[in-house]
């Protein structure tokens, strides 16, 4: 049996003889307490489970260290020495352990593999033999092992050593507990004699090294906790953790004034959620108000009492809930109500008294309704892979409450969406805002917003389109998406997933795994051949440990980008799982419960039942079954056997890991052959009978891939968007759904319409191209793959439906007789894509609150938005709907309006203006119009005033926008402020006053939307002045609409319209005067598109301008005439007009005479680029005077001219020679760029120039200060750059440097000066590169202190350093220097103290600029520096006094037998060593035959008198100090004369 280390023999926790007396009162209390509180029993009984399991894991986990010498040792322990140091040690490390958060809900290997121990618990004994176990001392105390400190041996970096790892930790528990049964059952039959012989053995006392070694062994143990402590950091407990969920809300209350309440809740979690109470948002202070307020939290229910209820307690009440995982609150509202006659009037708004008489006392306030009106929605989004989305919309609420907020709610295809690091939710106050940080496939769908407010609520929802990301590989697959684990356990995690839409033009051939531990960032990928199914079981994995996963597609161009990373799962049992979730937490109080069980044999387990094939593919076998009935109180591990059909061959598959789950995932397997299978249970008591054989399974894909989906059909929806339905794949199992594609008729390109898989068969596909035909294609996804494509539908051309417009709102009465009525409505919201073509007004009579049957107030369609409706009676009470109607039909009826009472208005003011519209948006201005108001009182109406306020403000902040009544009924808004939300009105006035305001235009946000054009004037070649505008976003029927001063044009005899398409053009046959004002086009059918231009006095005499302009054209000139110097010293004059024809021509005009082509003037004229030119070879004097270009192109004409005269002339005349003498120099060898110099990244100087027109004969020569320089190899001239190389650049290299080439056709020079400033210069570049090349700040220890280095590529002097500390600079002290060794700069600190902790600072100031290097030694830098200091100081002193030979000693000795053997031997050490000798490795002693000597502390004498044959043999001399050690061997052979002497030996003399 093994042996074990001493604490480790001494520990039986499952024998109660063993017990101290302190330790039985400790558990006997703790039962007692276990009795008073259900709840903490619980927790305190898994804790003490736990702590024992530990136990048994770390007593096995330390069975290996040091096996031989503990056994030795803890047989020579005295009893106090171990009872006092093994109780104090381990006390100690337990505290260690508990102290640094080793937490029982760590997931660790060896914690659940614990759970599988091959022996039962009862019968299972600790790690002691049955020899020692009468050596425990009758006053030991057990030490302490917590279940937080669980052992965990060689942590290993790769995925093979762990698996090993686990194989190898199995083995031996196997292993140790079959030794354990064996030494359990020859325990009794130990004698009384040997117990009392163990009893003797234990007075002895222990030597010093025993106790060095137990010692040894304790460290070793805090080291075992802290590698224990590194394992915990790198697991991961999100699985075990979850954050708080309310068990049960708490619930609003109304409740009489004066009165009390108490609002309940209840909350799990874990870590325990700590709760806090708002009251509006604010905590709660039970302080502030004491007795107000109480808060209580007993047996996991919270509370919070309000007493003495007032008014002011009417508000919004928040229980939140917070943990590490997360914060989660639940609302409830508490409304205070006061008896009949005690209302506060004080409660209610300004404005309140518009409320009905009849209303309700809801938790969000006083309000009969909330209305929940959505402004600036989200639409339609595209984004693609990895990119930033925002989705949002602004809420506006009436009635508004104040201190309640509305209860808003994301939805993604139905599913509630929950913020996490990809999504996000804001509320502002007054929007809503969803952000996704980075955009994946996975995000695609139908998203929603809901917003509630008490029991009303409204949503509004809109699709987002992911597309994939640009591939790395092109033609390689898109990313798979939805990686999701479906199914873990200790042995395999299954990974599903769903296949991406595009495959890179060719078919996937398969995918790829990856797996990354949960802390680590390194992938590994799980499978060698791509998997086609769209599962895999993922094995190899360490049990407890928690992974993420990913997945990749292949086809034949290569492997595409990863799927999003899974959500990490851990690789436990699902019941495993769900108990550490579910386990209590009890904090640690000192106490352990140590279970009895009696022992009893172990138990073979029986076969387990249920074997079952769950899921079988062409790559792997998953195999499913129940444990056996009959197996003990211990776990149990299986085996799992296949066999070949047909035979009875039976082999084992898994040999080297036994299977701890009872589910095992088979690979290796070969495709299309068929086996059968069956399942062995084992544990310590044996290996039991297989399981029944499972049916023969065939190992290929069970599942089919879906049949195409049939009948797809394309309908019309919007102007970018169609909706295709299709009848869904027959006989598909497991579908995950379908993708669309689209193409362009005649493209022959597909482009994908979803990238995340559509359950339903009915999709509408958007981002379409309006007025562009498109077919469509569908395909079937499910586990086994994607189906082939379904047949092309028809063509369809992308245009909006045709349908019944939506019903008209805010039905008014404008005006009211005795017997008629005029009423007001808006215009419906959505028109159905066609022009409105009428209304229909329908009218009951409401008798005592009662109405009654409907009637139909007109028979012929209604065209305005006002209709009077007559024949009524007077003083009845009237409620009315109406519906509007185009070519699709009659639209849905209107709301109910509110009821109006028929009688006479004697009011002389004027009614309110109807029919308010805006148009023309844009961010900071818009136009309103009106319609004049049916009743205009007892005085015509004179004008109109307008005003406007923000959506959100109140009633009393209107403000007016003329402060003069103005005429038109239209006004240009200017002045808002870009995002922001408007409302307008309008009042009518005549003589007797201000009517009353319309009904609100809007709200509008004052925006200019993507895609707004505005109208663009245009005057032609023909001088004819037009405007033009063009719409992208027509509907099928739009119209344009032209107007003046917003008054239609039809027929007016000074305009001429055409429109064409989406274009129209409105063109003024003689624009004078009277055409002056606004001109406005509409857009019908259209969300308000429209634009206008004015035209006022200062524009119309622009135009007219321009169109004179083009009447009688000029030829544009786009350069003037100018004049250039070519190569060879040419003269060259040009121009350049904008356009010119092929009819055009030039006169070319010098001092007032044409000129002409001839030997001294070359003329050309380029008409596709409008160039004109005329060159000459040479300026002479005459040739000084005017020049100019006349053009004649049709109609149009144009000149220009250029003057040469006096400097100006000469000026030009010598450049032009010198451009002459220059191109003759370059037609031998020449520079193109001359000499310059630069440094290199090595810190060298590099010389360069460039040159051209060189050959092989053309040679280059260097100088320095008129010398020649020598170099070593021949320039080849690659790429026309010449080049000298200075190394380790220096002031000796100061000087002027000249390069010469040359050859028989000519030679060119260049000089560079280096020196002086030009030096100077140079060598500020050369310290800085160096400077630059310096390495961060290291630490070196060496035996005299500590050393700060740092390497450049080399130094030069000109390179000043300058040391700091801590700020100051370093005074240089025999102690602290500093200095360069080659290309290290260092500074020295001897014999450090802790004043020379610290920042320290190295800067290199390379003449301009200073380089800082900075280095921090303090802290563990400088502790790991000093104690590296210390070590290698004690070591030169070591090294330097121990104790050694110096030589004098031979290796061999050959004497002859009779004679004196004499050797000496000089050795050394400080303090003087000792000396020994040695023979044959046995101490030798001095005596009359030999004779040993040591003289003076420095001389060893060795004499062997009358040498004996005996005395041949191995000697060795020994030299000792407290420093160290050191041995010399050497062998003497003893001869008889008549023996020849071994060749080589040396002869003793």
């Amino acid at each position: 049996m093994m042996s074990l280390p001493f604490y480790q023999k001494l520990h039986q926790h499952y024998d109660r003889s063993y017990r101290n007396k302190d330790l039985h009162t400790t558990m006997s209390q703790y039962q007692q307490e276990k009795k008073r509180s259900a709840i903490y029993t619980h927790g305190s009984t898994a804790y003490s489970s736990r702590s024992s399991a530990a136990h048994r894991q770390k007593s096995e986990a330390f069975s290996q260290v040091s096996a031989a010498s503990y056994q030795q040792q803890a047989s020579q322990a005295s009893e106090s020495a171990l009872s006092s140091a093994v109780s104090r040690k381990t006390a100690s490390a337990y505290d260690y352990g508990y102290s640094h958060g080793l937490t029982d809900s760590s997931l660790m290997l060896e914690d659940y593999s614990s759970k599988l121990s091959p022996q039962t618990k009862r019968a299972k004994k600790s790690l002691l033999s049955g020899e020692k176990k009468e050596n425990l001392p009758s006053d030991y105390m057990v030490p302490i092992f917590s279940g937080r400190q669980v052992h965990v041996s060689g942590i290993t970096d790769t995925e093979e050593e762990r698996i090993k790892e686990a194989a190898a930790y199995i083995a031996r528990r196997s292993l140790l507990a079959r030794e354990e049964g064996v030494t359990a059952a020859k325990q009794p039959t130990v004698s009384q004699e040997s117990r009392s012989m163990l009893r003797q053995e234990e007075g002895f006392e222990k030597s010093r090294k025993v106790a060095i070694r137990e010692k040894a062994e304790h460290l070793s143990l805090k080291k075992t906790l802290e590698e224990t402590e590194a394992c915990h950091k790198k697991l991961n407990e999100d699985n075990l953790l979850h954050a708080p969920e309310f068990v049960i809300e708490p619930r609003s209350h109304t409740v009489w004034e004066k009165g009390h309440v108490k609002l309940h809740c209840s909350v799990a979690g874990w870590p325990e959620p700590r709760l806090t109470w708002y009251k509006n948002q604010v905590p709660i202070n039970v302080h502030a108000n004491p007795g107000k307020y109480i808060i209580e939290s007993r047996y996991g229910i919270h509370t919070l009492e309000i007493n003495a209820c007032d008014f002011e307690d009417t508000a919004q009440y928040r229980a939140s809930a917070m943990n590490a995982k997360g914060e989660l609150s639940a609302y409830a509202s508490v409304v205070v109500k006061r008896y009949k006659g005690e209302l506060d009037e004080t409660f209610f708004r300004a404005g309140a008294s518009t409320l009905p008489p009849i209303f309700a006392v809801t938790p969000y306030g006083y309000a009969s309704k909330f209305e929940i009106h959505f402004d600036d929605k989200f639409d339609v989004s595209f984004g693609r892979e990895g990119e930033t989305m925002s989705l949002g919309c602004r809420v506006v609420i009436t009635p508004e409450i104040k201190h309640f907020q509305p209860e808003i709610q994301w939805y993604r295809n139905g599913a509630p969406v929950s913020p996490s690091k990809w999504v996000q939710t804001h509320w502002s106050g007054d929007r809503a805002t969803l952000t996704f940080s980075h955009l994946n496939k996975e995000d695609e769908g139908l998203y929603k917003i809901r917003v509630r407010m008490g029991d009303y609520y409204e949503q509004h929802s809109a699709y987002v389109f992911v597309r994939d990301a640009d591939a790395e590989i092109e033609g390689a697959p898109a990313s798979p998406l939805d990686v999701v684990p479906l199914d873990a356990n200790k042995d395999y995690i299954t990974i599903s997933w769903k296949q991406p839409a595009v495959d890179g033009g060719s078919p996937i051939l398969g995918y790829f795994i990856d797996k990354c531990e949960v802390g680590t960032d390194s992938w590994s990928q799980c499978n060698d051949t791509p998997v086609k199914f769209a599962r895999f079981p993922v094995t190899g994995l360490i049990e407890g440990r928690s992974y993420i996963f990913r997945v990749r597609a292949v086809n034949k161009t290569g492997i595409g980008l990863p799927s999003r990373v899974s959500e990490p799962v851990a690789a436990l049992d699902p019941a495993e799982k769900a108990r550490l979730k579910s386990r209590p937490s009890a904090p640690w109080t000192g106490q352990i419960i140590v279970t009895e069980e009696e022992p009893t044999e172990g138990i073979v387990p029986g076969p387990p039942t249920d074997l079952s094939v769950i899921e079988a593919t062409q790559s792997y076998v998953v195999l499913s079954w129940k444990p056996p009935r009959q197996r003990g109180h211990e776990g149990i591990l299986y085996f799992v056997e296949k066999c070949d059909a047909g035979t009875e061959n039976w082999q084992q598959v898994n040999t080297e890991l036994p299977v701890k789950s009872p589910r095992f995932a088979l690979f290796d397997l070969a495709e299309g052959k068929s086996y059968r299978f069956r399942v062995r249970c084992s544990n310590s008591a044996g290996v039991g009978e297989p399981s029944e054989a499972t049916e023969v399974t065939t190992v290929e894909d069970k599942l089919d891939i879906p049949k195409p989906p049939s009948t797809i059909i394309p309908c019309r929806n919007t102007d970018t968007s169609v909706v295709v339905t299709w009848e869904e794949s027959k006989d598909a199992k497991e579908l995950v759904g379908y993708y669309i594609e689209s193409s362009i008729v005649g493209s022959g390109k597909w482009e994908p319409c979803n990238n995340n898989p559509v359950k339903g068969m009915r999709f509408t596909c958007h981002g379409l191209t309006t007025g562009q035909s498109y077919i469509f294609r569908v395909k079937a996804v499910n586990a086994a793959g994607v189906s082939e494509y379904s047949q092309d539908s028809e063509a369809i051309e992308v245009k909006a439906a045709i349908a019944a417009p939506s019903p008209p709102y805010d039905i008014t009465c404008l005006e009211s007789f005795r017997d008629s009525m005029v009423l007001g409505w808006k215009q419906p919201d959505k028109t159905g894509g066609a022009e409105i073509t009428g209304y229909y007004v329908n009218y009951r009579e409401v008798i005592d609150g009662v109405p009654g049957r409907w009637r139909e107030a007109n028979i012929k369609a209604v065209s305005d938005e006002a209709y009077k409706i007559s024949n009524l009676k007077e003083n009845m009470v009237y409620q009315f709907q109406v519906a509007a109607m185009n070519i699709a039909g009659l639209g849905a009826p209107s709301a109910v309006s509110a009821s109006f009472k028929c009688e006479e208005w004697t009011i002389a003011v004027p009614g309110p203006p109807h029919s308010l519209k805006y148009s023309e948006v844009r961010k900071t201005s818009l136009v309103l119009q009106w319609k004049p108001p049916i009743h205009s009182g007892r005085t015509p109406v004179t004008g109109y005033f307008v005003d406007v306020k923000e959506a959100s403000a109140k009633e009393d902040q209107w403000r007016g926008l003329n402060e003069a009544a103005l005429k038109n009924i239209y006004l240009k808004v200017q002045g808002l402020k870009e995002g922001v939300s408007y409302v307008f009105r309008a009042r009518a006035v005549n003589q007797a006053g201000v009517g009353k305001p319309s009904d609100l235009a809007g709200p509008v946000v004052a925006e200019t939307r993507p895609g707004t054009k505005e109208v663009v004037v245009n005057v032609d070649d023909d001088g004819v002045i037009s405007l033009n505008f063009e719409c992208d976003q027509m509907a099928p029927n739009s119209e344009f609409v032209w107007s003046k001063d917003y008054v239609p044009t039809e027929e007016s005899p000074r305009l001429e319209v055409e429109s064409k398409g989406n274009k129209t053009k409105m063109t003024f046959k003689d624009l004078g005067m009277e055409d002056l004002g606004i001109y406005s086009c509409d857009v019908t059918d259209t969300d308000g598109i429209a634009s206008s231009y004015l035209i006022d006095e200062e524009e119309l005499k622009r135009l007219l301008a321009l169109s004179q302009e083009h009447k009688f054209p000029t030829v544009p000139v786009k350069s003037e005439l100018a004049v250039e110097i070519l190569e060879k010293g040419q003269v060259r004059f040009w121009m350049q007009a904008e356009k010119l024809s092929g009819n055009a021509k030039v006169n070319y005009i010098f001092n007032d005479k044409e000129i002409f082509e001839g030997p001294k003037y070359k003329m050309h004229i380029d008409q596709s680029t409008g160039i004109i030119e005329m060159f000459m070879e040479k300026l002479q004097y005459e040739d000084e005077g005017t020049y100019t270009f006349q053009i004649q192109d049709g109609r149009a004409t144009g000149h220009s001219t250029l003057v040469l005269i006096g400097d100006v002339y000469k000026k030009l005349q010598k450049e032009a020679e010198l451009q002459r003498q220059e191109w003759i120099r370059k037609q031998g060898p020449h520079f193109t760029e001359y000499l310059s110099w630069e440094v290199t990244g090595e810190c060298n100087v590099l010389l360069k120039c460039k040159v051209a027109n060189i050959k092989k004969e053309t040679l280059i020569v260097w100088y320095k200060d008129e010398r020649e320089i020598s170099v070593d190899e021949k320039h080849d001239f690659k790429d026309g750059i010449c080049t000298l190389l200075i190394t380790e650049f220096s002031k000796k290299d100061a000087g002027i440097y000249e390069v010469i080439l040359k050859d028989d056709r000519g030679k060119d020079k260049s000089r560079l000066k280096l020196v002086d400033e030009a030096f100077e210069e140079l060598m500020t570049e050369v310290c800085k590169t160096i400077a630059l090349s310096a390495t961060d700040l290291k630490v070196q220890s060496t035996a005299e202190g500590i050393r700060l280095y740092s390497f450049v590529t080399y130094y030069v002097h000109d390179l000043k350093v300058n040391w700091s500390h801590n700020g100051a600079a370093i005074k240089y002290t025999d102690r602290v220097k500093s200095g360069v060794t080659t290309k290290q700069i260092w500074l020295q600190i001897n014999e450090p103290t802790p004043n020379d902790k610290g920042k320290y600072v190295m800067e290199l100031f390379d003449g301009k600029t200073g380089h800082q290097k900075t280095l921090d030694l303090s802290g563990e830098v400088y502790k790991e520096a000093f104690d590296e200091f210390q070590r290698l100081k004690q070591a030169a002193i070591a090294e330097k006094n121990r104790a050694r030979i110096v030589g004098g000693l031979p290796d061999v000795v050959t004497v002859q037998e009779g004679k004196v053997l004499n050797l000496t031997c000089t050795v050394w050490g400080n303090p003087t060593p000792e000396v020994s000798w040695l023979r044959n490795e046995k101490l030798l002693s001095s005596d009359e035959h030999c004779n040993l000597r040591f003289e003076a502390g420095k001389t060893a004498y060795f004499t062997i008198s009358g040498v004996r044959t005996s005395d041949s043999g191995k000697y060795g001399l020994v030299v000792k100090n407290s420093y160290g050690s050191e041995i010399s061997d050497f062998t003497v052979s003893v001869f008889i004369p008549e023996e020849e002497p071994a060749k080589g030996d040396k002869k003793a003399k």
